[in-house]
């Protein structure tokens, strides 16, 4: 969507018009709703994250600036919908999109190619809480340790070793797993 028709739309939806609200909604829905499954444990939770966020969205559209893109205005907002909701309701089970744990250097290609996406899934889920919402932050939304800190309340240090941590699990327990596929195929 161009920056021109951006801004027609969140006028339209300002002047409470329906339709342009039900196309914000289309237009970046699917997105968030990936957004928000990765800090859920089961979809209903997603369902809610995202219904809340989008309920935030509209009621704070008049305080975008059109200042960078409405969709990363809007998945910061469904972000930290997501974080308020963990927060309220207790421990979470995370999914992260197994694309972007290759631009993490956790380990070389290989030992990720030997893995179903839902082995790697398994191991980020069993990262301990504060870790694995770390490493969602860093490694998949792409929040610096300081933006975490503030998301957080806790310190940029702890943020970073909080990743260093889950980088150092993940590794290991990817090693274990490529030895033992190693040993079944010898």
């Amino acid at each position: 969507m161009h920056q021109a028709e951006e801004t027609e739309l969140v006028n339209r939806c300002l002047k409470n018009d329906v339709e342009a609200q039900n196309k914000l909604y289309k237009t970046y829905a699917r997105k968030m709703y990936a957004v928000s499954w990765r800090f859920a444990r089961v979809g209903a939770e997603a369902d809610d994250i995202l219904q809340e966020g989008f309920i935030k969205v509209f009621t704070k559209l008049n305080t975008y600036r059109h200042e960078g893109s409405l969709e990363g205005w809007i998945r910061r907002i469904i972000v930290n919908t997501a974080l308020t909701y963990i927060k309220k309701h207790g421990e979470y089970k995370q999914e992260i999109d197994i694309e972007n744990i290759g631009n993490c250097d956790i380990v070389e290609d290989e030992a990720i190619a030997n893995l179903s996406k839902e082995d790697i899934l398994k191991l980020v889920q069993e990262l301990p809480d504060g870790k694995r919402m770390v490493f969602n932050l860093y490694v998949y939304e792409g929040y610096s340790h300081k933006e975490i800190g503030e998301m957080l309340n806790i310190n940029e240090g702890t943020s970073k070793g909080q990743l260093s941590k889950a980088k150092q699990i993940l590794k290991e327990k990817l090693e274990k797993i490529n030895i033992k596929l190693y040993e079944r195929v010898y």
